[in-house]
């Protein structure tokens, strides 16, 4: 008997629906950017499944190959850029690679690496999310013209934004090198893009700043934990 997964993947792309029956693997740490793109994905009609880190995206590789692969540029256990590398240069190649980051200098990197294309977070219009991808599907796997067009805004579940500040929190009391900072500021500075959060997005910035300069980063530190755990007493951003 078919179930509804089943006939989402075979059934052809409509206008309402242009990525039905496409599958996406999303390769991203932040559950808030996640909860985003599985939204714009259900919108869109594909289906997604999510690895957090290097080493659980080739394990999904290893057992299928998705449509779409969307890779963000810093994860826990290394740089996207790699998985982009190796996953351009695969035989069969998935057919959409695209980088994903929360600075837009990552643009060329994630070209270099071989991506098709690049989306800067937050990934939360719908329309343009659909389009990053269907510009570099072939023409048989594009939807019917003319292609409805939405600008509907995703807004992703506060829990999911309180679930990365948690993530945080408890690394930054358990920091003990120098690279645990390299990763929170990069991670938090895309989470705080996507929720528009512009005083933690600050705070971030105050602590990279500090770090660039050669000061020492305590008080920088201090600052950003005082207001993650701020946030996640109110339940979501301010």
């Amino acid at each position: 008997m078919e179930t509804l997964d089943d006939l989402m993947f075979t059934r052809a792309p409509t206008a309402r629906r242009p990525l039905l029956g496409l599958t996406v693997l999303m390769v991203e740490d932040s559950r808030f950017a996640s909860e985003a793109v599985r939204l714009l994905c259900l919108r869109s009609g594909a289906r997604i499944r999510r690895a957090d880190s290097l080493e659980n995206a080739r394990r999904h590789l290893a057992i299928y190959q998705p449509t779409v692969l969307l890779v963000d540029v810093g994860l826990p256990d290394g740089s996207g850029l790699e998985l982009i590398r190796t996953s351009a240069k695969a035989t069969p190649r998935i057919d959409v690679i695209l980088g994903v980051s929360g600075d837009d200098g990552a643009h060329d990197e994630v070209i270099d690496a071989g991506a098709d294309g690049f989306l800067a977070k937050p990934v939360k219009n719908l329309f343009a999310f659909q389009s990053a991808i269907l510009e570099h599907l072939p023409a048989e796997r594009q939807p019917p013209s003319p292609r409805l067009m939405s600008n509907e805004t995703i807004l992703p579940d506060p829990i999911a934004f309180r679930d990365d500040l948690s993530h945080v929190a408890q690394i930054l009391k358990d920091k003990d090198e120098d690279g645990t900072l390299d990763y929170v500021t990069q991670f938090l500075s895309g989470v705080a893009r996507s929720a528009q959060d512009h005083d933690l997005d600050a705070a971030v910035s105050n602590l990279v700043q500090l770090r660039d300069a050669g000061s020492n980063p305590d008080q920088g530190v201090a600052a950003l934990s005082q207001i993650v755990e701020s946030r996640i007493a109110a339940g979501g951003p301010i």
